[in-house]
């Protein structure tokens, strides 16, 4: 009988209709996830050449495409992708199938000599819960632009910020605004896969590249001068012609890759040449002035103009560039980051705003494993010590086993939450599923106390509106605090402030109340 009065109760019905949401949208798949997911495509590359779309940032774990074949073979780990993948043989028509469509990719070969397919694969995701870099494992970079810019400048900024990283190749890249409590204005990105010092080359530079010709310059980069950069190793890698050399104590490796020039940065480069004069060195003729390639006021490279090219309106370009390293193998990987870094530059263009690096946190995959492991231990310690107090203050099963269930069930509403609006679980927002843990056990015991005072209180709904008002009156002064830490920081508290916010509203207004209605249904009687 007790049973279907707490089943037909309206505030049990919302809760358990709001937990059946939560659990579809941390995991609306019966069975399991097979194959590999797609983390990122690489631009001009043979996946993204055939059809294979970068995934949207927007889109949930479980919505991005995965990996099921190659070439009929089925491909249900990441083992089983990296072993099919090591076989291929370059200058080959291959079949990758997906779970949404088959795609014929032709192979190319790497800088090093491998298969290059330009993806960049994980293990398919078993729910749409998004880890943070803290528990993933990544980089967190906080910017701040050198001078004070107009709210369109910083939009500006991030857009390109977003270009810069996805054309570098990097997978699971937030980039977005944030302010501090003195209006200050910052740049967050968080990013996995990248080391410090790319980050510091790749988003602390303004990135302004430009190619001059005595005091004027020919072209800038960006897509208004250079329609194409090209990326595949055909065109782009260690010069065949250069090669490696023995540099001082070291080696160094010469780096080239072509360009297309808009027809009007064609034209400026034949109006600046066709007045040049003729120079004949070792059997060969140059113009009298080389093209100078300038990265944020710096002279990087110094490329001979060839005769033939005087007067011309050419768009053919080829830019070239060098690395140094102890080893040849480290000079190889030296010079093609460096390439990597200039092409990425090239494309997206400069900044509108040199930034400076504020504050930087690295965690590695391990650690951030290692991080995930102790919160579910520290959480399995939380729910006994509740457990264990609560059943020796009330001595009853019928409080204890509501209250465990409600507060497991406000978890499940946060991580529901979190799932559908898409963001990401870190360290921070963890912390803040224990504060609320923690205010609703103390919640839960206080609407306890008030349902039991039988002898004062009479009354059942005076005992449960004298418990809320005391919960309702704790909320509010909870969240007042709160919200402050939504800016505070630079925003690097967003994640603690949304996650006790969330989970104690959804405690305050779902979880608690429905509580309450089961305690008063099973100890009315008492």
């Amino acid at each position: 009988m007790k049973l279907k009065k707490i089943f037909t109760n309206w505030k049990v019905l919302l809760l358990l209709i709001c937990l059946v949401l939560a659990i579809v949208a941390i995991n609306p798949q019966v069975f399991g996830n097979d194959g590999v997911s797609i983390k990122s495509v690489t631009t001009n590359s043979s996946a993204s050449n055939a059809g294979i779309e970068n995934p949207s940032s927007r889109l949930t774990p479980l919505a991005k495409e995965k990996i099921i074949s190659i070439n009929g073979d089925e491909v249900n780990s990441l083992d089983d992708y990296y072993e099919l993948t090591n076989e291929l043989s370059v200058n080959r028509t291959i079949r990758i199938e997906t779970d949404q469509q088959i795609y014929t990719v032709l192979t190319e070969p790497d800088y090093l000599g491998g298969v290059n397919l330009g993806l960049n694969v994980d293990e398919a995701p078993t729910s749409n819960i998004r880890k943070g870099l803290d528990l993933a494992g990544g980089t967190r970079v906080l910017l701040k632009p050198e001078t004070k810019i107009s709210d369109d400048d910083l939009e500006i900024t991030i857009a390109n910020l977003k270009e810069r990283l996805n054309v570098y190749g990097l997978s699971d890249v937030i980039v977005r605004s944030a302010a501090d409590l003195a209006g200050e204005n910052f740049i967050l990105i968080e990013m996995a896969g990248v080391t410090e010092e790319e980050v510091k080359d790749l988003l602390a530079r303004q990135g302004k590249f430009e190619a001059m010709i005595g005091n004027e310059t020919v072209f800038f980069g960006g897509k208004k001068d250079i329609t194409y950069v090209c990326r595949s190793a055909d065109c782009s890698g260690i010069d065949p012609n250069q090669g490696c050399f023995r540099s001082g104590d070291g080696y160094a490796c010469q780096f080239f890759f072509a360009i297309t020039l808009s027809p009007e940065a064609a034209q400026r480069q034949a109006d600046l040449t066709k007045n040049l004069e003729i120079l004949t060195e070792e059997g060969e003729g140059y113009l009298s002035e080389d093209l100078l390639l300038f990265l944020d006021d710096v002279e990087v490279d110094s490329l001979r103009i060839g005769a033939s090219l005087k007067g011309r309106a050419t768009t053919n370009i080829q830019i070239s560039g060098s690395g140094v390293g102890g080893t040849q193998q480290e000079a190889v990987t030296n010079s093609l980051a460096n390439m990597k870094r200039l092409q990425t530059i090239i494309i997206t263009g400069s900044l509108p705003v040199k930034l400076e690096i504020v504050k930087m946190d690295t965690v590695s995959p391990s650690l951030g494993k290692e991080f995930m492991d102790n919160i579910l231990f520290v959480g399995l310690l939380v729910i006994l010590s509740v457990v264990t107090v609560v059943l020796i203050r009330y001595r009853k099963v019928k409080v204890v086993l509501p209250m465990v269930l409600t507060l497991i069930s406000e978890m499940v509403l946060i991580l529901g939450f979190a799932a559908f609006v898409g963001w990401n679980l870190d360290l921070a927002a963890i912390a803040g599923i224990l504060i609320v843990a923690g205010t609703g056990v103390d919640h839960l015991i206080i609407i306890t106390d008030e349902t039991i005072k039988g002898e004062l209180i009479f009354d059942w709904k005076k005992r449960i509106k004298n418990a809320m008002f005391i919960v309702i009156g704790a909320y509010l002064t909870t969240m007042s605090g709160m919200l402050p830490l939504l800016w505070a920081g630079a925003g690097l508290l967003k994640g603690f402030a949304l996650t006790t916010i969330t989970g104690i509203s959804f405690g305050v207004l779902i979880a608690r109340p429905a509580y309450a209605a089961v305690i008063e249904i099973l100890l009315k009687d008492d």
